[in-house]
């Protein structure tokens, strides 16, 4: 059955089949619905098809996303790239291999069974995938690198991890409060202040934007220069040395897995007796509890209270929610919430339900920048790309390559768009927190703030006469 809301051919973009339209395909389609992509959904539930006909500009077919007949009405001969985010591994990869025989397209597949996480890269040569995306490691990076820096709510990785986008609260009674942001240059720290959140506004501030307790402030930095700024104002900055973990899915796993091979001491409460046993076999290091999560008793029975580290992973955004204000309730320990949906995001931001993760977002945003970088005609240059100030503005990693117009003027010189800040520079593994005079060169990677969309390539922080 094909359904369509089409009313004419994009200007330009790229010809894309998505196949599955559950939380990360409809993320997908919302996201570069909005980027002049011509858009085509595949999903095997009639009313699915419907309502994403119904809310956006894309052609819909309902039937098996791996299917050759579906595949060519949808026209796979003519698309630039499929990709494919049911919920089934073995249907996203052969949905791939098929579009790959019959098409000449790039293919992106969702794979999360941990069977496959140490294949992966053979898949991916052996099928001839563009990339393969695991939802649930992908997020559980994410949380291990917010545990690393307890005092961090956001924390995004660039430069190949020589950078990070940091974003914290500032503690009521804290040395920052009714302090100007240039007081942050006179702790001696080469950082770079990108954003301040008050209130439910966000403020791109200059030197004399005076801050407040309870402000979130999200700055760029070296790993080394993060920790050192947050001594300097009297901020946790340990590690955690152990972590309680609610649930014992893929995201548990994973999160496990990486905590344990950094010293973190791990404690698993599963409620399937099944998974507890296989649980244990896979993570012979760590602590699987036989249990109900929810358990109140239980919880203050397993050390709740003392616990460094508390971090909810069940299917449930309110069981998530729930478990994370109890906690907080009871001890001081460094909470991180799953949210799997994206709604009630004001609700969500009056809570205090510390670090926020949403895996869709996650994965959407890898795919985004892959599909950016197939749209530089000159090469593919995007490296990282991140939303956020709650998807207000993106975070930008290019590499500037040969005969770039940015390259050789000072930066002062160059005519940059309006809301956009260059926040960085690495050359050679060196980060640079730019300066007026500082001169963008062939080869560095260059990080950009804006609240702009759909850049695809350096120049685009330019403005053109």
């Amino acid at each position: 059955m094909r359904s369509s809301k089409k009313t004419q051919k994009k200007e330009r973009g790229l010809n894309i089949i998505i196949v599955g339209c559950g939380k990360v395909g409809s993320t997908l389609v919302e996201k570069l619905s909005k980027e002049s992509h011509d858009i085509t959904v595949i999903d095997q539930k009639n009313e699915v098809i419907q309502r994403i006909t119904e809310d956006y500009d894309v052609m819909g077919f309902t039937g098996n996303g791996a299917s050759y007949s579906i595949q060519i009405e949808a026209g796979i001969q003519d698309a630039d790239v499929l990709i494919a985010v049911t919920e089934s591994d073995e249907l996203n990869l052969l949905s791939c291999t098929i579009a790959k025989k019959v098409g000449d397209c790039a293919t992106i597949a969702r794979v999360r069974n941990p069977d496959y996480s140490m294949e992966l890269s053979y898949l991916r040569n052996q099928l001839g995938l563009s990339l393969i995306i695991n939802p649930e490691l992908e997020t559980a990076r994410e949380i291990a690198r917010l545990l690393r820096l307890p005092s961090a709510l956001e924390i995004n990785s660039f430069a190949r991890g020589h950078a990070e986008l940091v974003k914290f609260k500032i503690p009521k009674g804290n040395l920052l409060h009714d302090k100007p942001i240039s007081a942050m240059h006179e702790l001696n720290c080469d950082m770079l202040v990108c954003g301040v959140e008050r209130d439910g506004n966000l403020i791109i501030p200059d030197g004399s934007f005076i801050m407040r307790g309870g402000d979130a402030v999200t700055f760029l930095a070296t790993p080394t220069n993060s920790m050192d700024f947050f001594k300097k104002i009297g901020v946790d900055t340990h590690k955690v040395k152990n972590c309680m973990i609610i649930g014992g899915g893929k995201t548990s796993y994973y999160l496990g897995k990486q905590l344990i091979s950094s010293g973190v001491e791990v404690k698993i409460l599963e409620l399937d007796e099944k998974r507890c046993e296989e649980l244990s076999v896979l993570l012979p290091k760590a602590l699987i509890l036989h249990g109900d999560g929810s358990d109140e008793d239980l919880l203050r029975e397993e050390g709740i209270e003392s616990t460094e580290s508390f971090v909810p992973l069940t299917g449930l955004d309110e069981e998530n929610i729930l478990l994370t204000l109890f906690a907080r309730k009871c001890s001081d320990t460094k909470v991180i919430t799953k949210i799997n949906r994206s709604t009630f995001s004001d609700v969500l931001d009056s809570l205090d339900i510390g670090s926020i993760v949403y895996p869709r977002y996650i994965t959407a945003e890898k795919i985004l920048a892959y599909i950016r970088a197939m749209q530089n005609s000159v090469g593919s240059n995007i490296e990282t790309l991140y939303h956020i100030f709650d998807n207000r503005a993106e975070a930008l990693e290019f590499k500037v390559e040969k005969d770039s117009p940015v390259i050789g003027k000072p930066i002062m010189e160059l005519k940059l768009k309006d809301n956009l800040l260059l926040a960085c520079l690495n050359r050679n593994g060196k980060v640079i927190i730019p300066r007026g005079q500082d001169v963008i060169c062939e080869g560095d990677y260059v990080v950009v703030v804006t609240t702009h969309t759909g850049f695809t390539d350096v120049s685009d922080i330019l403005k053109w006469q």
